[in-house]
């Protein structure tokens, strides 16, 4: 998670009221810090998402990549460069 941190920062800033009603973070140290603090975890691609989220106890077998892609907890990263999952 941590080389690409900035990223994943940039994104969940941008995108956190997918997840909250209301803004956690408001500038991208907070998001970062939010993002260590709840452990996300970066995933290069679909599968690898789809692995870590089955170890989480989640179970995703049922879905399908994109109905993956649009859980709440899931973000995509900009320009096709992997997800991360929050655990809020």
């Amino acid at each position: 998670m941590e080389k690409h941190m900035k990223e994943c920062a940039k994104v969940f800033l941008r995108d956190q009221k997918k997840l909250f009603d209301e803004p956690v973070v408001y500038d991208l140290e907070e998001a970062e810090d939010f993002l260590e603090e709840c452990f996300a975890q970066y995933c290069s691609n679909i599968k690898e998402l789809r692995q870590i989220m089955d170890d989480e106890g989640m179970d995703v077998s049922e879905l399908s990549d994109a109905e993956l892609e649009e859980q709440l907890e899931v973000f995509k990263l900009d320009n096709n460069g992997g997800y991360f999952f929050v655990e809020a």
